[in-house]
Order: structure tokens, then sequence, then C-alpha cells
């Protein structure tokens, strides 16, 4: 009886493993795959002209493939998401966690997880039938479809990310804290920012950062609202396109140089994503062994 049981215990252990490794293994698989396709066209282009150049003309009779206004827009595009989201996303997962009765609770988090169910072409569509006419009549401006549009977009598609993640890491401090926070005379607001949410930062900060990778990797939704013109981002009301849309909206037609660029432009998103996780990771480690 027991042998069976240990060998049953190290076929689940060894079935874990594989599924680990396959997921290791896609991984490693995209990353080669990116840099394979990626590399030629920075390679010919010149890595200061591709990354720092301020015109995308791919079509052109002299074409030109420089991202600069991509990777501006799309760092615009989330901290502006991270600015209006990341606040109210964090203030809803405090009410839910802490202070809403269980109906509302429930009710709440129902709608989060509908949010969260929405498909990106249905924010698209609505953000391009109603938000981008409204930016146009409130703000007097020729064209609605701005960065101004995709910010308000992208910051409601992260709050379902932020605000399930938030409660869980909030519900997951042990009511002791709290406990022992009241009886020292702080009052309940207090208790839940000075010693549930310090308590809780690392699954908070991870939650953002969900939120911050869903609005790095968007393409439809912003495609649909942003105008998808490559310009310069220099004002919140002017057509942009994001480094996601320049590679769905171009892949369709793209051949030669054109398509290996945009094998370019998908492999520093990877890499800044990439970039991002390791920081988090780093500093998530470092609070640990603080």
């Amino acid at each position: 009886m027991k042998q069976k049981r240990n060998l049953l215990e190290d076929g689940v252990h060894g079935i874990f493993l594989l599924l680990g490794l396959v997921t290791v293994g896609c991984v490693l698989l995209i990353t080669v795959y990116l840099v394979i396709s990626g590399i030629p066209a920075i390679r010919e282009i010149g890595l200061l002209d591709f990354l720092f150049g301020d015109t995308w003309a791919a079509t052109a009779a002299q074409p030109q493939y420089g991202i600069l206004p991509f990777i501006l827009t799309s760092v615009y595009g989330t901290a502006g998401a991270i600015v209006l989201g990341v606040p109210v996303g964090f203030l809803t997962a405090v009410y839910l966690a802490k202070l809403a009765p269980k109906s509302v609770k429930e009710i709440m988090g129902q709608a989060v997880s509908m949010l969260a169910g929405i498909p990106s072409v249905v924010y698209g569509l609505v953000g391009m039938m109603v938000l981008v006419p409204g930016i146009r009549k409130l703000f007097c401006v020729p064209d609605g479809a701005s960065l101004l549009a995709a910010i308000v977009v992208l910051s409601i598609m992260i709050l379902p990310s932020i605000i399930k993640m938030s409660v869980t890491a909030l519900e997951a401090v042990p009511k002791e804290y709290e406990d022992a926070s009241l009886a020292l005379g702080a009052t309940p607001e207090e208790t839940w920012f000075r010693v549930s949410v310090p308590a809780a930062k690392s699954g908070i900060a991870a939650a953002v950062v969900l939120g911050v990778g869903r609005a790095i990797g968007e393409a439809m939704a912003v495609m649909m609202v942003a105008g998808n013109v490559a310009n310069m981002p220099n004002s919140l009301f002017q057509s942009v396109k994001f480094l996601t849309t320049a590679v769905a909206s171009e892949m369709s037609y793209s051949s030669g140089l054109q398509r290996q660029a945009l094998f370019s432009i998908a492999l520093v998103l990877f890499l800044f994503i990439m970039l991002l996780n390791g920081l988090l990771n780093f500093f998530l480690k470092g609070d640990r062994r603080g």
C-alpha cells in the first residue's frame, strides 16, 4: 500500500515537473523566435535609427523605420492608465476587503468579474461609439480618437486585475495584525492603510504589474480609439499608434524588411515587459530578505 502511494506521489510530481518544463519551454521558444526574427531588421536599419528614429513610413518610396513615436506612446499611455486606474482599483479593493457589507461585496465582485471577461473589442467598440465623440464635443477638438481616449479605455481595462488580486492580498493578511493595531488605539482607517496595506504590499504590487502588463500588451481596443496614426505623442488629443497596434495593423500586408521590422517591434515590447517583471521580482525579493 505504501509503495503504491509513493508511486502515485512520484507520478504526480513528474506530471507537475513536466507541465512546469512545458511552460518554461514555451517562453524560451517565443524568446528565441522573436530574437531570430527581429535581429535582422535591427541590424539592417541600425539600432539607434530604429529605436530613436521619429518617423515610421514603411510604405514610402524611401522607407523609414523609426519606432520612437510608438515607444513614447506606449509609455505615456501606460503611465496615464496607471495614474487613473491604480488609485481607483486600489481604493476599491480596500473598500471591498475591509468595509463593504457582504451583499455589496458579492455584487461588486461579480461586476468586477464580468468586467474582466468583456472582450477587448467590446471595450474598443464602446470607446469608439461613446468616448471618442464625447471627447470631441467636450474638448472641441477635430477628432476624439486620441491618446486621451486610449488612456481612459486602458485605465478601465486594468481595473479588474488590480481589484481582484489586491482584494485577495488584503484578505490574506492575518486578522491578528489588525486586532493588535486596534487594541493599541488606532482607528479602523489607520489600521487598513498602515497595517493591512503594508502587509499585503507584495500582492498589491503584483496586481499593479499585472494591470500594467495588460495595458502595455493591449492592441485591439486602443487601435479602435487612438486614431492609429504614427505621430509623436505631443498632445493628449493627438491621434497616435502604440507598439502593439503597429504590429497588429500592418502585419497582414507587410513583407520584406517591413515585416522583419514588425518582428523587431514585438521583440522590443517583449524585452520591455520582461524587464518590468524582472525589476518587480528584484524589489519584492529584496523586501522579503529585509
